[in-house]
């Protein structure tokens, strides 16, 4: 046995720094009697592990930090973007959200003959939402894509199908605006301040008094008439 310091250690191994050395100094050693025994910069094995052991698990968290940083910044934003105030963006991934519905020719004026196609998108949280309850959560998002049509391509004979996009606007769902709701019509910009005036007043009038749910034409998308019929939400006559 070796006596340092009133405290006793067995033959046993003993590491350094550089370089690794067998010495009379057990794992269990405290650091001071292990340089004691084996010189400055000397260890207990023990404590290289420990250390070893927790570098490595810092190494991990922090990957797995940066990896869930960078997944966030990569992820799409869902809900209303706003800039200037209550100016929407346009949603630049619009059509990775959920397409609700399309229609062809549809139109406010019976003599007019209409052969644009619309699409509508909602964002994922607003379409969870309204599977859940039927009602559409606040931030929800219509964006309405208009799109012209063509016939002149084979082998179609009489169909028509989509071509150049032609205008995009959007129905938003926030608690921000006095009334909850508010429109846009981006005319190809990039944002666009909500519609004032009478061109809401016309708009509101419409999506109050022609609208299953809410200010929504649900009757126009077939699955979400279904689910509104299932929860109950349909305004009367629906």
């Amino acid at each position: 046995m070796t006596q340092v310091s009133g405290r006793s250690a067995s033959p046993g191994n003993c590491a350094r720094r550089n370089p690794p050395y067998n010495g009379p100094c057990k794992p269990g050693s405290t650091r001071l009697i292990c340089q004691s025994l084996c010189g400055p910069g000397a260890a207990p094995l023990g404590f290289l592990r420990a250390a070893r052991t927790r570098l490595v698990l810092l190494i991990v968290i922090l990957a797995g930090v940066w990896s869930l940083a960078v997944a966030a910044q990569q992820a799409p934003v869902d809900g209303p973007q706003y800039i200037n105030g209550n100016s929407l963006v346009r949603p630049a991934n619009y059509r990775e959200w959920v397409f609700i519905g399309s229609g062809l020719g549809l139109t406010y004026d019976q003599s007019v003959n209409n052969t644009t196609f619309t699409n509508v998108f909602v964002n994922p949280a607003a379409y969870r939402g309204f599977m859940n309850t039927g009602r559409w959560p606040d931030k929800s998002v219509f964006v309405l894509e208009f799109r012209a049509s063509a016939t002149d391509a084979p082998p179609n004979t009489n169909g028509r199908f989509q071509t150049r996009l032609v205008g995009i606007e959007a129905e938003v769902k926030d608690a921000r605006f006095s009334d909850g709701w508010a429109f846009f019509n981006f005319r190809g910009a990039d944002n666009a301040a909500p519609l004032a005036g009478q061109d809401v007043a016309s708009c509101v009038e419409c999506h109050t008094k022609n609208t299953a749910v809410e200010r929504t034409f649900v009757q126009f998308y077939p699955t979400l008439l279904d689910v509104a019929r299932a929860k109950g939400t349909l305004k009367p006559g629906f």
